[in-house]
């Protein structure tokens, strides 16, 4: 009895859902977790209100209708659904890059949380019109690049995303070393 030998069209691209699956649920876990704090954050606070927890930190209620440091937060209202495709847009690609990518561990990994990271923020958007931020530090050093030394406040959506871009940026260091 002979088998049908593999196709050569089956590549790196071809997505078997055991090998997608822990990364499309490591990123449904940031977005659960993310929402779960926000929503515990508005029932807590009200907008501007705030709680000290140390000396360097405090949580809040901010809502930020732009990108990171609220870039682009004072304009008409377009951010809104300009932020959301491209929200959309950027976790499409994620998805691609993880069907593509899922045996690289690091690499996965690091998308996975920037599509949490990143739809956790659309969420946001799409249900408040905001992004609710609500971890602030503060650190006297940082007084000559923020005011008061506050760095901008944000949220386990924004952790999520910078976890996964330095772990991006680690997996090319290391892929470079390792060339």
């Amino acid at each position: 009895m002979s088998s049908k030998p593999r196709s050569s069209s089956s590549s790196r691209t071809d997505a078997r859902p055991g090998r997608l699956l822990p990364w499309l649920a490591l990123a449904f876990l940031i977005i659960v977790l993310d929402q779960i704090t926000k929503i515990l954050i508005v029932q807590r606070f009200q907008l501007g209100d705030g709680q000290v927890i140390t000396g360097f930190f405090n949580l809040v209620r901010l809502h930020n209708t732009g990108a990171a440091f609220s870039f682009l937060a004072q304009a008409s209202g377009w951010q809104r659904w300009f932020f959301i495709g491209l929200g959309f847009a950027a976790s499409a690609m994620f998805i691609w890059m993880l069907r593509s990518h899922a045996e690289q561990r690091l690499f996965a990994f690091s998308v996975a949380m920037l599509l949490g990271g990143a739809l956790g923020n659309v969420i946001d958007r799409a249900w408040h019109g905001h992004v609710i931020d609500f971890l602030q530090f503060h650190w006297d050093f940082l007084a000559p690049m923020f005011p008061g030394g506050y760095f901008p406040s944000f949220n386990l959506a924004d952790c999520a995303l910078t976890a996964g871009a330095i772990g991006l940026i680690l997996d090319e260091l290391l892929r470079v070393r390792r060339s």
